[in-house]
């Protein structure tokens, strides 16, 4: 019987069916390996695809302006512009949330006037492109000036309900110092302070005022105030008709007064009278009966 046994095991029909087995489970197994070293290797390749992808992205940006602000003043710039990069798609990312770069305009040296100036980028990775919007930027260049003026106080009314006035009013500060182009610098003609007073007032009335600069035409010019506000106090006191009102008051009380104090001494006088009178009838009695005595 284990003669048999080991007999069979030694068939070639036997040894055939295993290698067979055997080959087909490599097979599948080298398959499957594959495939999956295939669906890594494309994994890999799509991630890569998408972090090497070009990509553009729009950023608002600042715009600097390069010039000597001790000496000059620049107007007609705008404060932001548009930039739109492109290149790798993280870096794209990267750029436009950090925005770790500046576009700029160069005006250092030009002379006073007006120029039209490139804008430029500094700062931006050499794997991105840029295209600004606008491209080009018109400035109005202007020598710088400085000069101190007054502070003048201007009220929106003069005249109060129920009599009441206006004094005179006070600031805090008495002068200022007004900055900006030669041009517009001199075009200012007074420093006002607006101060709106209600009409029915009674009391003082205190504000904090922004200063405006105005020229003769009254209309308000492009400049810098130092300091730009001022506070403003305006003392209320009664006018003429209260004054008056309080005055007759007091007129017709002192008259009530003066007539009881008369009414008061009449009636004294008349007292006294009627005791002094009362005295010399006693007086004339006892002379009468002094004298019928002698008589007797």
């Amino acid at each position: 019987m284990g003669k048999d046994t080991k007999g069979f095991f030694r068939r070639k029909w036997f040894l055939r069916i295993i290698s067979l087995i055997l080959a087909l489970f490599l097979f599948m197994y080298v398959n499957g390996s594959k495939s999956g070293f295939l669906r890594q290797n494309t994994r890999n390749n799509n991630q890569s695809s998408a972090l090497m992808s070009d990509k553009s992205a729009t950023i608002k940006m600042p715009l600097d302006v390069t010039i000597d602000n001790s000496k000059y003043i620049v107007s007609g710039y705008p404060q932001y512009v548009k930039v739109r990069v492109t290149g790798p798609s993280a870096l794209v990312t990267t750029t436009s949330n950090t925005q770790n770069f500046k576009i700029y305009a160069d005006l250092s040296d030009l002379t006073p006037g007006r120029h039209r100036v490139k804008l430029k980028t500094s700062g931006l990775n050499s794997e991105l492109t840029s295209k600004i919007e606008p491209n080009y930027i018109n400035v109005n260049i202007q020598p710088r000036k400085t000069i101190t003026m007054k502070v003048t106080i201007r009220l929106s009314t003069k005249d109060l309900d129920n009599g009441y006035k206006l004094g005179r009013p006070h600031s805090d500060i008495q002068t200022v110092q007004v900055t900006g182009s030669k041009n517009e610098v001199n075009q200012v003609d007074k420093i006002v302070a607006f101060v709106a007073i209600p009409h029915n007032a009674k009391d003082n009335v205190s504000r904090q005022v922004t200063l405006q600069a105005l020229d003769r035409n009254g209309q308000t010019l492009n400049v810098v105030i130092s300091p730009t506000t001022t506070n403003v106090s305006i003392p209320i006191s009664a006018g003429a008709e209260s004054s008056s009102s309080n005055s007759s008051l007091s007129s017709s009380e002192s008259k009530d007064d003066t007539s009881s104090s008369a009414r008061g001494t009449s009636k004294s006088t008349s007292s006294e009278s009627s005791v002094e009178t009362s005295q010399s009838s006693s007086s004339i009695n006892s002379s009468e009966d002094s004298s019928s005595s002698n008589t007797n």
